[in-house]
């Protein structure tokens, strides 16, 4: 079976934007975007795609 470089990064990790989905989802329940972004190092639009992500699962 052929494995790929993507393929293992996929399986190996539930991070998103260097973000464990996890911890994201138990803290967008109380925090702001603003708190998010700078909590997890990123941006504001890295946070709304995360939440947009989330909606979609």
């Amino acid at each position: 079976m052929r494995n790929s470089q993507k393929g293992e990064l996929s399986h190996s990790t539930r991070d998103v934007f260097g973000v464990n989905f996890h911890d994201f989802m138990v803290k967008e329940q109380s925090d702001t975007s603003m708190e998010l972004a700078s909590e997890f190092g990123i941006s504001l639009r890295e946070v709304k795609n995360l939440k947009k992500h989330l909606n979609r699962s």
